[in-house]
C-alpha cells in the first residue's frame, strides 16, 4: 500500500485542519478556500493518473495551497500604489474619484433615494432627470442620457440609427481601433448587427472614400477619436465638419465617439496635446457624441451619450436602453462630478489636480 501514489495524496479535511491549525489564513472566505484545496487535491490525482508516482510530501502540499489563497486574496480589488507615471491607467482602475463623490456613492448606497421618485408630486419620476438635465448644460446638447459605458453607449447607437435596411456604417479604416483588453471596435460594432463598410486606408482617407461608400442602406458616418494614439508624417482626413456637410447632403447622421470624456482643457493643465470636449465637437455639427464616464472625465464608469434631443429621445425607447441603464450608485457619482465641472472652471477632482503638478 506504500508504494501506492494515491496512498500520498492527503484528504481534504485533512489538508483544511492543517491550514486552519498554522499560520494565520488571508481573509478568504472558508468556502473559497474549501475549493482551492479540492482543486489542488484533484489535480494531484490527475497527475498520478497520467504516470506521475511522485507526490509532494505533505507539508509541501499545505504549503502551495498557502501560496495559491495569498495570491488569492491578493486578486481582490483593493487600494493599490500608481508608480507607473500613468495617470489613467486600465489596469489600476482608470482615474480616482474625488473624496465628495465617494462620499455621495456611499450615502446613496446606504439610504434609500429619490432615484425613480418625483418628490414634489409623490409620483413616479424620471431616472436620472437630474443628471441627465446637467449633462445636457455641460456638454451644450439639446439632450443628454448615460448608459452603463461608452462601448455600450456605441452600440446603442448603432442598434437604433443603423438596423432593418439601412443597417450599415460608414467609417475610415485608420479609425478601427483597439480600446484595449483585446476588444476591438468593429467587433463591438458587428455585434449591434450593423454592418461596417470600411473606406479609405490606415493613413489616408478622403472625404471621397466616405462619399463613394454611401447607398441606399447606409445608416450613419462614424468616426472614432484616436485617443489612446496618434498618427503622423504621410496621413490625412477629412474634417468632422466636412463629414457633418457630407451627412446633411445625404440625410445621413454623423456620430463620434470620443472615449476619453475630456470636459476641460488638457491642453491647459499640462504640456499634453489638446483633448477634443463633447460640446466642441457637437458645435462642428455632430449628431450624436458619446464619451466615457470613467477616464477624462473622472467619475465612475458610464458611458455619456449628448446631441439631437430626438435622436436622445429615441435611444431611450430602445428595449435594449434598459438592459444597459445605470444603477443608482452610478447616477450618483456622476450627477456629483458633472455639478462640480458646472459649479467652477477649476474642479475639485483628481485628475485635472494631478495633469496640472509640475514635477519638482
Amino acid at each position: 500500500m506504500a508504494d501506492n501514489p494515491f496512498a500520498k495524496i492527503p484528504a481534504v479535511e485533512k489538508v483544511l485542519h492543517a491550514l486552519e491549525s498554522g499560520d494565520e489564513l488571508p481573509a478568504v472566505p472558508r468556502p473559497l478556500i474549501a475549493e482551492t484545496v479540492r482543486e489542488e487535491i484533484d489535480s494531484l490525482r490527475d497527475t498520478v493518473k497520467n504516470g506521475d508516482t511522485e507526490v509532494a510530501d505533505f507539508d509541501e502540499i499545505v504549503s502551495g495551497i498557502r501560496e495559491k489563497l495569498v495570491s488569492l486574496h491578493r486578486s481582490r480589488i483593493h487600494p493599490v500604489i500608481n508608480g507607473t507615471g500613468v495617470i489613467i491607467h486600465t489596469n489600476l482602475g482608470r482615474s480616482p474619484m474625488s473624496a465628495e463623490t465617494i462620499t455621495r456613492i456611499a450615502d446613496s448606497g446606504r439610504f434609500y433615494n429619490n432615484i425613480e421618485l418625483n418628490l414634489d408630486t409623490g409620483e413616479r419620476g424620471p431616472r436620472g432627470g437630474f443628471l441627465e438635465r446637467s449633462l445636457r448644460l455641460l456638454c451644450e446638447s439639446e439632450a443628454a442620457t448615460v448608459v452603463n459605458n461608452c462601448a455600450s453607449a456605441l452600440i446603442l447607437i448603432l442598434r437604433y440609427l443603423a438596423n432593418g435596411e439601412k443597417n450599415e456604417v460608414v467609417i475610415s479604416r485608420g479609425e478601427l481601433v483597439e480600446i484595449g483588453g483585446g476588444f476591438r471596435v468593429p467587433e463591438i460594432m458587428e455585434t449591434s448587427g450593423a454592418k461596417l463598410r470600411e473606406v479609405g486606408a490606415t493613413n489616408k482617407t478622403s472625404l471621397a472614400d466616405y462619399e463613394k461608400a454611401i447607398g441606399p442602406n447606409t445608416g450613419m458616418l462614424l468616426k472614432v477619436h484616436r485617443s489612446n494614439f496618434w498618427m503622423d508624417g504621410f496621413v490625412d482626413e477629412p474634417s468632422t465638419e466636412e463629414l457633418v456637410e457630407l451627412g446633411k447632403k445625404h440625410g445621413i447622421p454623423v456620430v463620434e465617439d470620443l472615449g476619453s470624456g475630456a470636459m476641460v482643457q488638457t491642453d491647459q493643465l499640462a504640456p499634453i496635446p489638446h483633448e477634443p470636449t463633447a460640446a466642441e465637437v457637437l458645435k462642428r455639427g455632430v449628431d450624436l457624441v458619446c464619451v466615457s464616464g470613467d477616464k477624462l472625465f473622472g467619475g465612475p464608469q458610464a458611458g455619456i451619450i449628448a446631441g439631437r434631443a430626438d435622436l436622445v429621445a429615441g435611444l431611450k425607447k430602445e428595449p435594449f436602453f434598459r438592459a444597459l441603464r445605470c444603477d443608482k450608485l452610478i447616477l450618483t457619482g456622476l450627477q456629483t462630478v458633472v455639478s462640480e465641472y458646472l459649479s467652477t472652471d477649476e474642479p475639485n477632482l483628481p485628475l485635472p489636480t494631478m495633469l496640472s503638478l509640475k514635477p519638482d
